[in-house]
């Protein structure tokens, strides 16, 4: 009798089993990474923290800027932060690290960032660290479907998971013990007007993966942040009004998951639509420093209590990190992606007592676009006030 039970248990379970592998599997082949699916009690667990929008601040806290599909030079972001080792493992230990968003477009490795990204959620969370994602207005955009900045690698690696993704539901299927899985290119059209005939099939896997509840969106993008706050800093993609801080921070991350995850039909919500859009706005992060308005970042900044600082990517600084308005207002979109700049790796690193320091890529010599590390961080103003740079652009320690 026990005998009976026990092999009624195995075969109960093996239809999940089957499923793990088939994901584990599709997940290899597409990113060449293993990310085995989690359990549910860890999912509720992890789901709790990936979905807070304030945190205390930490010992040590790091911002990275938009990435935009270039996983080597993602890489050296993070290793330059002391971030990852040379097996691409997390070794960072208890160290917060906020991504400004735009992972999406201009390159074509989108996918392999977002895996890896995963990769290095769980592992850090293992070390007592977090490392928190955040959508900019390009996921915004392809969860929209608009594609105006995909490259064609972009379409050929999305391809690729279209592939591996269909194959990893057939397989499926073939279990009587599970429900037959969705199909994502449901209602979604077999051509598409104006585009070239070899490229159809990819336009309609990308759609397929990042449309809201698309299996890409819904597993990596629906789990970013739009509004983040932790200790003194509030972390943004392009910018925040007093409209965004008065109708809520914590409802706008709510309204944008609940979208992603297809809760909330096509549109996005309209507070990240237009120009003054939480992941548009430019009003602070010109360039050119008297563009910005420091009057109204002061405004923002005093409806949000505690806060001293805002964080944001979205324009490129060819100037390197910096900050204007006092260091209220401090811009970390260095163009580093190949596709968009190509410009050396900066992150920006606070420490438990607020001190700021820009941690540059500084090459001894460059050669195939693959750059030498000095590792010394250098502090802002010994960093920021060099003669090339504008001298009313600084960050303090």
């Amino acid at each position: 009798m026990e005998d009976r039970q026990q092999e009624k248990t195995t075969c109960d379970i093996l239809p999940n089993l089957l499923s793990s592998f088939v994901d584990t599997f599709v997940d290899f082949s597409v990113s060449g990474l293993f990310l085995p699916r989690q359990n549910s009690q860890t999912t509720i667990s992890n789901s709790s923290n990936l979905h807070k929008t304030y945190y205390p601040p930490p010992d040590r806290l790091i911002a990275i800027g938009d990435l935009h599909g270039d996983l080597e030079k993602s890489k050296q972001a993070l290793r330059l932060a002391g971030l990852i080792d040379r097996n691409d493992c997390w070794s960072g230990g208890s160290t917060t690290v906020v991504q400004i968003g735009d992972v999406l477009d201009r390159g074509g490795e989108e996918l392999k960032i977002l895996y890896f990204l995963e990769k290095l959620k769980r592992q850090a969370v293992k070390s007592g660290g977090q490392l928190i994602t955040m959508n900019g207005n390009h996921e915004i955009m392809n969860v929209e479907g608009d594609f105006r900045y995909v490259t064609r690698e972009g379409l050929e690696e999305f391809s690729n998971w279209a592939y591996w993704y269909s194959a990893g539901n057939k397989m499926k299927s073939l279990c009587d013990g599970l429900e037959k899985p969705k199909d994502p290119f449901l209602g979604i059209p077999s051509s598409f007007l104006g585009m070239p005939d070899e490229l159809h099939p990819a336009i309609r896997a990308r759609i397929a993966a990042l449309q809201p509840n698309g299996p890409i969106a819904r597993r990596f993008l629906s789990n970013n942040l739009t509004a983040l706050v932790v200790g003194e800093s509030v972390f943004v993609h392009g910018g925040l009004l007093e409209s965004h801080v008065s109708y809520g921070l914590e409802k706008i991350n709510e309204e944008v998951r609940n979208w992603i995850n297809g809760l909330m039909g096509g549109s996005a919500p309209r507070f990240c639509r237009g120009r003054n859009a939480v992941v548009w706005l430019r009003k602070f992060s010109d360039e050119v420093a008297q563009n910005c308005d420091c009057s109204l970042l002061e405004h923002v900044l005093d409806t949000i209590p505690g806060v001293k600082r805002m964080i944001m990517g979205h324009t490129i600084q060819k100037i390197g990190i910096n900050g204007v308005c006092d260091d209220r207002a401090i811009r970390i979109d260095v163009g580093m992606s190949e596709g968009c700049g190509n410009g050396l790796p900066q992150v920006l690193e606070i420490n438990k007592n607020s001190e700021i320091r820009v941690l540059p890529l500084k090459p001894m010599y460059q050669n195939n676009h693959k750059a030498f590390m000095d590792a010394d961080g250098m502090k802002g103003p010994d960093f920021l006030t060099q003669d090339h740079r504008p001298k009313q652009v600084e960050v303090k320690a």
